[in-house]
């Protein structure tokens, strides 16, 4: 029996309960608005398939991922299922007694902060609870580190073969990609990762699906998350190959204004002494970027693109000669996440020029004669193909 036919046999609903933990608030770092934009725009739109961050040491990077923790919306899984696997929808038709289990559990929550944003999450998470689907849980979306040194067994599962001779049953224990389905991977010092590690990710990450073999045993199970990865420089380049899977790039340099440099110095030793109190401070700010998020996902499907603005995306990617059509792809798609962002249902010029840089820099072929980087010539041509377009 599967989890999702088993979840039909009980009528009752869980919240997975965890322990109180802080983060440095999303909303309370600076500097940093590339990164930002860019990590919430894969979480209202999951295919433009991840972000890689480039930068300093000390710069933020891991504290601004990490951060993310706390604006993620929650996600509904048949009990149990160590796949996190959504119910499937048998009917169209709402349960109003389940609605009503669930404002139950949320309102028992600790550190509720706003009301309004609970109760849009709330509807939205009754959307998936239909009739006959009672066993279920509702737990946040997972955001999972990826250990150093983690082997081709700890991320992609093993098989227990002894099990399978003498019980005639696959005994699968999941590894990390069967955990981060419907959630995000985050790989810190992603240019140091195995060749063939990084090919695993990405696959999984693409396919939405991870195959394990062993000794004729083969198993196939839900793999579809947001990879982010980021690295530094200094540390070895990155493969040309390894760039291009990735959807959006930014680059993370160190703060060299004195005044901002002290303002972050600030922050950073304030939340360190009290952070307990910066997490209710900035807890409203967090639960507005939340809905947001959960807005747009919904607004996203609404937006229209149009097809004079379509054609120049792709004219764009021509003239930079960037190889295949991801990059065409990704650029509308963001184009279009960033117009969900802000409530708009037509997508404009101002909006590809946003996130053009994001979505394109990495792609474009080094030549080691050109004098001008890769963010301008991105701003330069940009404009050569869409200044006629301009509002």
């Amino acid at each position: 029996m599967s989890y999702l036919e088993s979840s039909k046999s009980s009528a009752k609903t869980k919240y997975i309960k965890q322990s109180p933990s802080f983060s440095f608030p999303f909303t309370a770092i600076q500097y940093q608005d590339d990164l930002k934009l860019g990590l919430i725009l894969n979480l209202i739109d999951p295919e433009i398939r991840g972000m890689l961050i480039i930068g300093d040491r000390g710069t933020g990077k891991s504290t601004t991922i990490r951060a993310l923790k706390a604006i993620l919306p929650p996600i509904i899984r048949a009990q149990g299922d160590p796949f996190n696997r959504s119910p499937q929808f048998c009917s169209r038709q709402l349960n109003l007694g389940i609605i009503n289990q669930i404002a139950n559990l949320q309102n028992t929550q600790a550190n509720q902060q706003d009301n309004s944003q609970t109760n849009y999450a709330m509807m939205r998470i009754a959307r998936w609870k239909l009739n006959g689907f009672k066993n279920l849980e509702v737990k946040k979306t997972p955001l999972i580190d990826l250990p150093l040194g983690a082997t081709e067994d700890r991320i992609c599962g093993t098989i227990n073969l002894e099990r399978a001779v003498t019980s005639g049953k696959r005994g699968f224990e999941p590894g990390l990609l069967a955990n981060t389905h419907r959630g995000l991977l985050y790989v810190d010092e992603v240019n140091l990762l195995d060749d063939h590690l990084v090919d695993i990710l990405l696959d999984a990450a693409a396919s939405g699906s991870t195959i394990v073999e062993r000794e004729g045993v083969s198993v196939k199970h839900p793999s579809k998350f947001i990879l982010i990865g980021s690295g530094n420089p200094e540390e070895g380049e990155i493969r040309p190959q390894l760039l291009d899977r990735f959807g959006l790039y930014t680059e993370i340099t160190t703060v060299q204004d004195p005044a901002q440099r002290l303002q972050i110095i600030e922050a950073r030793t304030d939340y360190d002494k009290r952070a307990e109190c910066w997490s209710h401070a900035y807890a409203k700010a967090e639960s507005y970027i939340k809905e947001r998020v959960i807005r747009s996902r919904y607004l996203l499907q609404f937006v229209i693109l149009p097809n004079k603005l379509r054609d120049a995306a792709s004219q764009m990617c021509q003239t930079l000669n960037v190889d295949g059509l991801r990059a065409d792809i990704v650029l509308c798609r963001a184009a279009r996440a960033l117009a969900a962002l802000q409530g708009q249902k037509r997508v404009t010029v101002d909006h590809f020029r946003r996130v053009a840089q994001l979505c394109l820099r990495h792609r474009l072929r080094k030549d080691p004669l050109e004098t001008i980087d890769s963010g301008s010539k991105v701003d330069q041509i940009f404009d050569d193909h869409f200044g006629q377009f301009a509002d």
